[in-house]
């Protein structure tokens, strides 16, 4: 079932990402009720993928794997507006300064809900003292059993009667994994009980900024590309070469193709027939401005090499300011005996 709901594009420094990837968001024309991802929803039901641009904290391969958020091109995000499937948010002024009523509120939550998780923390310790065995291996308990049976024999032989003298047996000294997790108490008089330092746990604190008191989106955002350049936050597509990239772009969204940045092809876009995680792109496409623009031979002959190359056509694609229309040439390199 479609939903009425239009994607907030976060706009900084004239770039739109898309933040959101489930809960509830706060804004004009934007539900609050359980929804699906705003990535996947693009991706799906609008074939506009974008380019992921954070990090993965913890993650070894993030600079391979990268996360939120989602960075669009500006062809999309015209397109997504024009098509009234999202609304331009100003995202640095909707985030104005809190109150000092606010600010205790926010941080009060914050604490409580670190005390929560640390509370299951220590449940969970708890749990794990009356069962330690519970959650290891059998060849961490059967290695377990092995440290401890070595410690008894190296008691054993330093107390030995028949040898005369306690003789100090060095033993090995392993770090019980569950051992050290546990609680370290202090039993020392007046004293309350601490938390062992060494013991670490992941608390969770949320880091949208969405559901903040001071965040009110609601008269930073706009609905047309009209409203947004007069405020000054999106000012593309502002020449005739960007107008003609946004044209060929929607042209070709239309007849149903998912796009990507096509830069390291030598043109515009990289032209899919379906989700590029299922297929490779069958043309890199060059936006011409007008019909009058200028095009050496050598472009061609070079655009015709690298495309063929690659295993790809090359798409030359002319915009025509006058007719509203796109023309289409398609370029494959040819190799004569």
């Amino acid at each position: 079932m479609a939903s009425n709901r239009l994607i907030p594009l976060r706009v900084s420094n004239k770039k739109a990402y898309v933040w959101d990837i489930d809960g509830e968001t706060k804004g004009p024309h934007i539900a609050t009720h359980s929804r699906p991802s705003d990535i996947a929803t693009l991706r799906s039901s609008h074939r506009l993928c974008g380019v992921l641009t954070g990090t993965l904290p913890h993650l070894s391969q993030q600079n391979v794997f990268l996360g939120v958020p989602l960075l669009l091109m500006p062809e999309e995000v015209v397109l997504l507006v024009e098509k009234g499937l999202a609304i331009l948010v100003d995202d640095q002024n909707a985030h104005h300064d809190p109150s000092a009523a606010e600010m205790e509120k926010w941080d009060s939550e914050r604490l409580r809900g670190v005390e929560e998780q640390l509370a299951l923390a220590e449940e969970h310790d708890a749990r794990e003292a009356l069962h330690p065995d519970r959650g290891m291996s059998e060849k961490a308990i059967l290695k377990r059993k092995e440290r401890e049976e070595r410690k008894a024999r190296g008691k054993a032989n330093a107390h030995d009667p028949d040898q005369g003298v306690s003789t100090p047996v060095i033993t090995e000294s392993v770090p019980d994994p569950v051992e050290s997790s546990r609680i370290t108490p202090s039993h020392s008089s007046g004293a309350t009980p601490a938390r062992n330092l060494a013991t670490s746990y992941t608390v969770h604190v949320p880091g949208a900024s969405s559901t903040f008191e001071w965040y009110a989106p609601s008269i930073h955002s706009f609905t047309t590309l009209a409203a947004a350049r007069d405020a000054g936050m999106w000012d593309y597509p502002e020449t005739p070469a960007q107008r003609a990239r946004c044209a060929v772009f929607r042209d070709l969204w239309e007849q149903g193709y998912f796009m990507g940045g096509g830069f390291k092809f030598g043109g515009e876009y990289l032209v899919y027939p379906g989700d590029p995680l299922r297929y490779h792109s069958h043309f890199v496409a060059s936006v011409i401005e007008s019909p009058a623009a200028p095009l050496r031979p050598m472009e061609i002959i070079a655009h015709g090499r690298l495309g063929t190359g690659t295993k790809k056509a090359h798409l030359l694609c002319e915009w025509s300011e006058e007719k509203k229309t796109v023309t289409y040439y398609s370029i494959e390199w040819a190799g004569f005996g």
